[in-house]
C-alpha cells in the first residue's frame, strides 16, 4: 500500500473515531456515573496497552517515570477527561468538543507565560485573540442564561477548567522524562488517571449511584466504542502518524475533530445546530489553524487522550 494512502487511512481513523468520542461519552454518562465511567474506560485501555508494550519488549518503567506519568494522567485524564464526562451530563457533545478543541489556545498562552517558554509571533497572538473571542461568543449566551439546558452554565465552566488542566498536563508532558515508547507512556498515564478517577468517584458517592441493571445497551456500546475505537484504534493510528507524517498534517485533528463531533451530535443525537454555534465554530477552528501555521510556535499535536 502506498505510504500516502496509509497516512490518509490513519488520519481518517483519527478524524472519525476521535470525533465520535464526544457523543459516545454523552451516551455513556446517561446511565453510568461520569468518573466511574471514565475510570473504567481508561483502566481497560491502559491495561491492554501496557501489557502489549511490555510484551513487545519495552523496558520496565522506573519509579520516576511512573511518578511523572502519574502527574500527567491526573491532570489530563482526571482533570481533563473526567470533567468532560461530568459536563456532558448537561452540555451537548458538539459544544463540548468545540470548547475542548480550543486547547491549542490555552497551550499557546501557558507556553508564552512559563519561564523559558516559546513566545508566539504576531500570527500566533492573532490566533489566540481570535480564538478566545470565539469561545466568548460561544459560551456567553449560556453564562447569561439565554440558551436551553443543553448548554448549562456550570457545565460550560467545567469544560473551560477541563481544557485548562488538559493544557497544563500537555505542556508538562512535553518536557517530562517519560519512556521512549509513546504508547507505553500513554498506558501509564491511563492507569494513573484511572486510579484518580476511581478515587474521586468513590469520594463523591458514585458507587451508590451505579446500578448495573439500569445501564442501558447504548451506554454499554458507548464504553465499548471508547475503549476499542477511541483509545485502542485511535491511539495506534495517532502514534504511527507521529512517526510517519508531517507534524503540521497530524495537528489537523485538533480542528477536524470538533467539526466531526458537531455533525455526529446533530445527526445521531438531534443536538441543535444553530447559526450561532456554526459561526463560533468557524472562529475557534480558524484560530487553531492560525496557531498551527505560526512558524515561531513550531506546532506539535498535543498528547491525545482527552475526549479521545
Amino acid at each position: 500500500m502506498p505510504m500516502k494512502l496509509k497516512i490518509w487511512i490513519a488520519l481518517l481513523t483519527v478524524y472519525i473515531f476521535w470525533g465520535g468520542t464526544y457523543l459516545a461519552i454523552r451516551y455513556a454518562v446517561e446511565t453510568i456515573p461520569p468518573f466511574l465511567m471514565a475510570g473504567t474506560r481508561f483502566l481497560l485501555a491502559g491495561a491492554i496497552l501496557y501489557i502489549w508494550r511490555r510484551s513487545a519488549g519495552d523496558p520496565v518503567p522506573t519509579r520516576g517515570q511512573w511518578l511523572r506519568a502519574g502527574l500527567v494522567g491526573l491532570l489530563m485524564l482526571l482533570g481533563g477527561n473526567g470533567l468532560v464526562s461530568l459536563a456532558e451530563q448537561h452540555v451537548a457533545s458538539g459544544i463540548a468538543a468545540l470548547i475542548i478543541g480550543s486547547v491549542p489556545l490555552w497551550m499557546t498562552t501557558i507556553e508564552a507565560l512559563r519561564p523559558g517558554g516559546v513566545r508566539p509571533n504576531t500570527l500566533g497572538i492573532l490566533g489566540v485573540c481570535i480564538g478566545f473571542g470565539g469561545i466568548a461568543l460561544l459560551v456567553a449566551p449560556s453564562l447569561l442564561g439565554t440558551t436551553p439546558a443543553a448548554s448549562h452554565p456550570l457545565g460550560i465552566l467545567t469544560l473551560l477548567i477541563a481544557a485548562l488542566l488538559w493544557s497544563l498536563g500537555s505542556i508538562y508532558s512535553r518536557h517530562a522524562l517519560l519512556p521512549e515508547s509513546s504508547l507505553l507512556s500513554t498506558s501509564m498515564e491511563m492507569l494513573a488517571g484511572s486510579a484518580g478517577l476511581f478515587l474521586v468517584g468513590t469520594l463523591t458517592g458514585e458507587w451508590h449511584l451505579l446500578v448495573l441493571g439500569n445501564i442501558t445497551a447504548r451506554s454499554w456500546f458507548a464504553i465499548l466504542y471508547l475503549v476499542l475505537f477511541g483509545s485502542m484504534a485511535g491511539f495506534t493510528a495517532y502514534a504511527w502518524l507521529l512517526r510517519s507524517a508531517p507534524v503540521s498534517l497530524v495537528a489537523t485533528y485538533a480542528y477536524v475533530n470538533p467539526v466531526v463531533a458537531i455533525l455526529v451530535g446533530s445527526l445521531f443525537a438531534q443536538e441543535t445546530l444553530t447559526v450561532h454555534v456554526l459561526f463560533s465554530a468557524l472562529i475557534i477552528i480558524g484560530s487553531v489553524v492560525l496557531i498551527n501555521a505560526s512558524p515561531r510556535l513550531k506546532p506539535q499535536p498535543p498528547p491525545a487522550i482527552l475526549g479521545d
